[in-house]
């Protein structure tokens, strides 16, 4: 079958390997329909390997070359004799944290943040950037006829940015600001606008990514965190300017944290969802004389599953509205990687057409 395997850094390769052997009992096998780039997956291509496993990882097995993509959807083609959930022909999207059994967290429904879990597309054998791949019936999760394969394959990023609209605890009328208008920076303001937030504001220092989400008419806030009133655009409109409820920091970049809290109110909450090549530096004295809080979150909870597809079904969520870009497998890497890579640009998310 075509793959795209990450060898090193810049040493992506399309490559005919086999596909996956019979599934085992729990397991079922998926023809991969659309797999998105994400920003993890241009990590990877330009500086890694960072996630991607370079020995033997302890619960899969597998190592590098990889195939990448932990964004996808597709259809069953087969499924190991204890499954009982699914069958051949459903149409499915992918969780992609592979619990390992027992474990401490994975007992507690919180395996997404255990150290002992693999990742699909950087830590097992068969990712969404080939035509077939494995996975455990737990890490699936059907797609009803109401949802495309496209948005299927952006269920993953929806879920990482519903889960951090639950970590900050956005509700009916809250105030939320977004740093930082990548995918996840939208798809956050998007859900933020789903669990009922009165007013969002993005910002974004890239004007030609201000253009783009401008374009999209999703009825946010657009401000350039550069401008000279950009502090006075987030507060003014907030209750006696005191500042947002709840800001959800998806840059990974210190500056953005700084402005998280600046403009959150006393008692609000910061998510810190980017992450940081380097150590930022933090005004531990400013978050500590506002008593805000400052959580966290990284990926989502399995069982977040049927709720985000139901979103996306109900048209609470619409994730494919940040589709920019479709490629197939024979250019993803000069259309889809490289595009990416390139400083300056305005795409949101590419999708690999895996299958066509």
């Amino acid at each position: 079958m075509k793959a795209l395997r990450f060898h090193a850094a810049r040493d992506l390769r399309l490559e005919d390997i086999d596909p996956p052997a019979a599934p085992e009992p729990n397991d079922v096998i998926v023809a991969v329909s659309h797999c998105g780039i994400c920003g993890t997956d241009i990590h990877e291509y330009l500086e890694g390997p960072i996630f991607v496993s370079t020995r033997p990882h302890p619960l899969t097995g597998a190592s590098a070359p990889i195939v990448l993509g932990h964004e996808f959807s597709g259809r069953i083609v087969a499924i190991g004799r204890a499954v009982s959930r699914f069958s051949e022909g459903d149409r499915v999207a992918i969780l992609p944290h592979l619990n390992k059994p027992g474990d401490y967290f994975v007992r507690r429904g919180i395996g997404h943040i255990s150290d002992t879990t693999a990742l699909v597309g950087l830590s097992s054998a068969y990712g969404g950037m080939g035509e077939y791949a494995v996975l455990p019936q737990d890490n699936i999760v059907k797609l009803p006829d109401g949802v495309s394969d496209e948005q299927g394959a952006l269920f993953e990023p929806m879920a990482v940015a519903i889960n951090a609209i639950d970590r900050g605890g956005v509700d009916a009328g809250s105030t939320v600001l977004v740093t930082g208008a990548g995918p996840i920076g939208v798809l956050a303001a998007m859900a933020a606008k789903a669990a009922g937030a009165s007013r969002v504001v993005v910002s974004e220092a890239n004007p030609a990514r201000r253009l783009r989400l401008e374009s999209l008419e999703l009825g946010y806030e657009v401000v350039d965190p550069t401008s000279a009133n950009f502090g006075d655009a987030v507060l003014g409109p907030t209750e006696e300017g005191l500042g947002v409820d709840v800001a959800i920091e998806c840059a990974g970049n210190e500056r953005a944290l700084a402005d998280c809290i600046r403009l959150v109110r006393r008692g609000g909450t910061i998510v810190q969802v980017g992450i940081f090549v380097e150590p930022p530096r933090v005004d531990m004295r400013l978050l500590v004389s506002k008593a805000v809080t400052l959580t966290t979150s990284w990926g989502f909870p399995i069982t977040i599953g049927p709720r985000v597809v139901q979103m996306i079904a109900a048209g609470q969520v619409q994730p494919e509205k940040i589709i920019t870009g479709r490629v197939t497998m024979a250019d993803a890497i000069a259309r889809g990687f490289d595009a990416l890579a390139r400083p300056g640009q305005d795409h949101l998310k590419i999708l690999i057409a895996v299958t066509v």
